[in-house]
């Protein structure tokens, strides 16, 4: 059982500059976190954007130098999009969802059902460019956590994050799409409410709510805080769990 006490700050890494590909992001969050007076400490979670850490890794794409093909040129027709961005949707797609208007609901080859396989142009380059989801984000996030600790000697979690819509429900939040040091779910059945009933199904997509948690500091488009520490929520450790775990199966899927 969690023995969370009720209290957890959520601190913005404010002094993050622009990141270029190759840059040593773990050695960045560690001096940025410092440089502003909240150097990183045992337990805290560190929740990073996708963004930061798409750029890193050279994951940037200018439409220009996609070639797109006669199928995404259809598909373009469709949606109203571009027919290059159409092309790199496919190409980081295993399968198309939903293709209705200009809404291109796919499954990536991590597994993620999202729009446009989570790519963005946002915060890139004004329009031209976009930025793919790393390749591997829970390796992203090992890489990330590993760094860090190796530099304070403080054990720490890491979560990567990507903003998703959601079925049934308007309005966009962000979730966790890699993990490292945390397992992404909080499994509670077998444990007994106040009551003395014995819960069966609850379990917590714990890492989706931090996510969620960290982009009330995160969130502002206009502001450069892409980092955000978590600290005092005392989470379920796991050196080996992945965010892939969260992926529900498609034998249990009632939507899809």
């Amino acid at each position: 059982m969690n023995d969370f006490n009720g209290n957890v700050q959520i601190i913005g890494i404010k002094r993050i500059p622009m990141i270029k590909v190759d840059d040593d992001l773990g050695n960045i969050i560690k001096e940025s976190a410092e440089k502003q007076s909240t150097p990183v400490s045992d337990g805290d979670i560190i929740v990073v954007t996708q963004k930061i850490v798409s750029k890193a890794e050279g994951r940037i794409i200018r439409l220009k130098d996609v070639q797109p093909s006669t199928f995404a040129k259809s598909v373009s027709k469709i949606t109203g999009k571009e027919p290059e961005l159409i092309e790199l949707i496919l190409g980081e797609s295993r399968s198309i969802v939903r293709l209705i208007g200009p809404h291109l609901i796919t499954e990536t080859k991590h597994g993620w059902v999202c729009a446009n396989a989570g790519i963005d142009k946002s915060n890139v380059s004004g329009g031209d460019s976009v930025t793919l989801l790393p390749v591997n984000p829970d390796h992203s996030a090992d890489r990330i956590r590993k760094r860090i600790e190796s530099l304070t000697g403080k054990k720490v979690a890491v979560i990567v994050t990507d903003t998703f819509g959601r079925p049934l429900r308007e309005g966009h939040v962000d979730v966790a799409i890699g993990v490292s040091g945390i397992d992404p779910i909080l499994d509670m059945r077998g444990e007994k409410d106040i009551f003395g009933f014995v819960l069966k199904v609850k379990e917590t997509a714990i890492a989706d709510e931090l996510a969620s948690a960290a982009e009330l500091v995160i969130g502002n488009a206009k502001e450069q805080i892409p980092v955000a520490i978590i600290r005092g929520y005392k989470y379920p450790f796991s050196d080996t769990a992945r965010a892939r775990k969260l992926i529900r199966p498609k034998a249990k899927d009632l939507f899809i």
